[in-house]
Order: C-alpha cells, then structure tokens, then sequence
C-alpha cells in the first residue's frame, strides 16, 4: 500500500516496526465553543501528523501501539477520514484524569465529540478499526487476541475514506509514539461490533 501525509512527519521506519513524532501541541480536535473555568479542554487542531492510505470498500486494521504517556491527551492513535470536517480516530491516550485509556473522538461536519473508555495498566496495547459500508467500530486489546469495542459510529463515506496513523500531543512538548505489526485487510466482518 502507498502511503502519504496530511501533516508531514518525522517517520522512521525498521521492519514491522513504525516510529512517528508527534509535535509539541500538535492534535485532531474540532472544538465546538466549549470551555471551562477549571481543567482542560481540547482547542481546535488539525496539525497532527496523519500517515494514512486510501482504501476502498469494507476493511479491518489493526496495529500494535505505544508510547511513554509524558503529557496530558499525548497519544497514539488511529484514524479514519472521509475529509477535515468527518473524520474518526482511537486514542491510546493519557487523559485528563491521569489514566491511560482507549479514548475515541468522532467529527461530523466540523465538530468533534469525546468518549474516554476503558482504563489500562500497560503503555502498549492493539487498536483495531473496521469499516462495513458507512459503519465503523473501534476496538482495543491488551494481548492481540481478545478484542473489546469501545465505539460504533457512522461517517458520511464514499466508496474510498484515508486510514491510518495519527502522532499527537496537544498539550505538550511531543515525543515518539510506535506502532507495530500494522495490517490492513480488505474484507467484511461478520459482527461489527466484535470486529470479527
């Protein structure tokens, strides 16, 4: 598959190993005017690095993520873009609430939502997508093995949307985020919502 940026990035590439920099304030989020007095809100960013490939019809991706959780929202991420107003991404994220999560946010006509989801111990973990039509589902495991969904959306897609890797760090001072074991299979899953 080919490959290209929105956003050029830092990329180092060994075997089935992906190491991308993400930049210091650097994330996909389209805020829709929300503040708060106390904590921190997300602004509006589109400047992450995204090192994606176009890919037609139903599919699954799955990818093996990691990073050292410095910041608050520092991630590796997944994404899926139909383009800069629709678009989807995983998070493998340190959140507000000083966990590691499998966060998703979903952007439909220009503005995102935010859904943190379960909390996990480890700084590795798999983060899978799949497509049927325009339906779409997220979904983490800790071994590779047991998946678990954490969302079920729908993108106004056509026939082809951009997959795949997104470095980001909005709050910080960046660093390296890995991926490994990157697969992209086209393909229709029998139950969406257990990403088999």
């Amino acid at each position: 598959m080919e490959f290209k940026w929105l956003n050029q990035g830092e990329i180092n590439i060994s075997g089935d190993r992906i190491e991308m920099i993400a930049p210091p304030q650097s994330d996909f989020f389209c805020n829709n005017g929300a503040v708060s007095a106390d904590g921190i809100t997300p602004e509006s960013l589109c400047n992450a690095p995204f090192y994606y490939t176009e890919v037609s019809g139903d599919f699954v991706m799955q990818v093996k993520v990691s990073h050292d959780f410095r910041d608050t929202y520092d991630s590796a991420s997944v994404m899926v873009m139909v383009d800069l107003r629709n678009w989807a991404k995983a998070c493998f994220e340190k959140t507000d609430f000083d966990t590691r999560a499998a966060v998703s946010v979903v952007t439909r006509n220009g503005e995102s939502d935010d859904a943190n989801g379960c909390n996990i111990a480890g700084n590795a973990v798999w983060l899978k997508l799949c497509r049927v039509g325009n339906s779409f589902s997220f979904h983490y495991s800790e071994d590779g093995e047991k998946f678990y969904m954490t969302r079920f959306f729908n993108l106004p897609a056509g026939e082809t949307v951009k997959v795949g890797l997104l470095a980001q760090a909005p709050t910080g001072n960046g660093g390296a985020r890995c991926y490994e074991r990157l697969s992209i299979e086209k393909g229709t899953v029998k139950n969406i919502r257990f990403g088999v």
